[in-house]
């Protein structure tokens, strides 16, 4: 196998695409037409099911730090930050000053986001493009009835509830509600800002923590320090913990990096828990119970 680096394919393509304008997407389909070995041996990595799962990650690779590099080292690397979508590609001309400007300042408004901004912008990405309810859970109003430190990493950001059967026909939605299968899997979701080498094993182990309880759960962030990926390959190839990309400026382009694996049955137990000590959660499970019984949605009390 050759030794192309991501940074290297970014660069080769976008020369050899000149006068196109790409997307993260549509750069990662071409890897896997320019470069079937290294594409081959990506896909021995348990973590992707499918060639759709492997063009997620690549996308989501393009549009992190990879970029980046593959500017500082070829300076006839271009993004076009607006409008969206980001788009990636060739120029023959010295990088001008303006558009320069322009992406220190796109970046300079990512990282004035705290991390409670970011939650809305994650419930909108959730519930549009993966078809998601969701709750927000403030750990604030807990009732901390195990005293200080009880409830450490027993709250997760976001959960949110997917409904299976939504576009079934009715003859199947009540033999499987009365039959007690399976209409609905539950996710969880824990926020960061950046995921660096020295919080990393911290903030994966919260989302192992507060997601133990879920049928997915993921550990979000809005970037991936150098050499942080490895790590998390490896520990959510152990524990099951999907890793989500949110990208703020460009939502739509959010990618999952590593997919969660799913659990098949709820943790009732570890959700009783949380139940017990917040009102938020305690309102997402009766909302879910709803479903059950009824196959009702109310919007006004999911994605807020």
């Amino acid at each position: 196998m050759s030794n192309k680096t991501r940074v290297d394919m970014i660069i080769e393509t976008l020369r050899d695409h000149k006068g196109e304008k790409l997307t993260a997407r549509e750069l990662a389909k071409l890897f896997l037409e320019r470069y079937p070995v290294e594409m081959t041996e990506k896909m021995k990595n348990p973590n992707y099911a499918n060639e759709e799962e492997l063009i997620a990650q690549l996308a989501a690779e393009v549009g992190g730090q990879r970029t980046k590099r593959a500017k500082e080292k070829c300076k006839n690397i271009k993004t076009r930050e607006k409008p969206r979508p980001r788009l990636y590609y060739w120029d023959d001309k010295p990088l001008a000053i303006t558009e320069s400007l322009d992406e220190e300042l796109h970046e300079a408004d990512e990282l004035r986001l705290s991390e409670h901004d970011l939650y809305p912008i994650l419930i909108e990405f959730l519930n549009k493009d993966m078809g998601l309810y969701c709750h927000r859970i403030d750990e604030k109003t807990s009732k901390n009835s195990q005293g200080a430190g009880g409830n450490h990493w027993l709250h997760p950001d976001i959960v949110a509830m997917e409904p299976l059967d939504k576009s079934w026909d009715q003859t199947v939605k009540t033999c499987v509600r009365f039959g007690n299968d399976k209409s609905v899997r539950l996710w969880s979701f824990e926020v960061k800002k950046e995921l660096t080498r020295s919080n990393v094993r911290k903030c994966f182990f919260q989302a192992v923590s507060n997601s133990s309880w879920a049928n997915f759960g993921y550990l979000v962030a809005t970037g991936i320090a150098d050499g942080v990926e490895p790590e998390l390959q490896m520990l959510s190839s152990l524990h099951g913990i999907g890793i989500l990309l949110l990208d703020v400026g460009d939502l739509y382009n959010s990618q999952i990096l590593i997919p969660a694996k799913e659990k098949s049955d709820i943790d009732w137990v570890s959700a009783n828990r949380i139940v017990d000590e917040n009102p938020d959660f305690k309102n997402y499970i009766k909302q879910v119970g709803i479903y059950h019984q009824t196959g009702e949605l109310i919007p006004s009390v999911w994605n807020k």
